[in-house]
């Protein structure tokens, strides 16, 4: 005969599959599973992740403003050269100088992006909301956790994981 007590136990958790998640990819705060793709406190099911594409983040805000206050520096001093008249004046190795002096914004940009490069990008649509899936400065992880991310999504476009029938024992005749 059963007691009272035993009404009051929790309800039990469903029995597992008896199939572990595929692991497709983990390293500290970033998992890939067949099943789920989780990214520090962020989870998402693969299944509902869809249009996956990648792209590059904005540029290092420091080096932006270097590059738009160097630029303005040097177009302000052109300005004010020509008001005065200064620029009929120069000599030919002033107006080298110049020119110069007018391609430092380029280098910062160049400089900057070598430094300091945009951070590679993963997107995605998660319930018809685009979502950044992941993002990374370093190039060989980002590509790492990209192709776990999209065989993870082969995986459940097809079924699952089980194994395919070529991975079974061959067929061969009765003798």
């Amino acid at each position: 005969m059963q007691t009272d007590g035993s009404a009051t136990r929790p309800p039990r958790s469903p029995k597992p599959t008896g199939a572990a998640p595929t692991l497709l990819y983990a390293r500290p705060g970033i998992v890939v599973t067949g099943e789920r793709f989780t990214v520090g406190r962020n989870s998402w099911p693969v299944a509902e992740l869809t249009q996956l594409w990648t792209g590059r983040g904005p540029h290092d805000r420091l080096a932006v403003r270097a590059v738009v206050v160097t630029a303005a520096m040097i177009g302000g001093v052109g300005v004010l050269l020509g008001f005065t008249g200064g620029l009929q004046r120069l000599t030919a190795g002033a107006y080298l100088t110049l020119g110069a002096v007018g391609l430092l914004p380029l280098a910062l940009v160049l400089v900057g992006d070598r430094w300091r490069p945009p951070a590679y990008e993963l997107w995605g649509r998660y319930r018809g909301a685009e979502v950044l899936l992941f993002s990374s400065d370093d190039e060989r992880q980002f590509g790492q956790v990209t192709r776990a991310l999209q065989r993870a999504r082969e995986g459940a476009r097809h079924g699952g994981w089980g194994d395919p029938p070529a991975s079974g024992d061959p067929w061969r005749p009765n003798r």
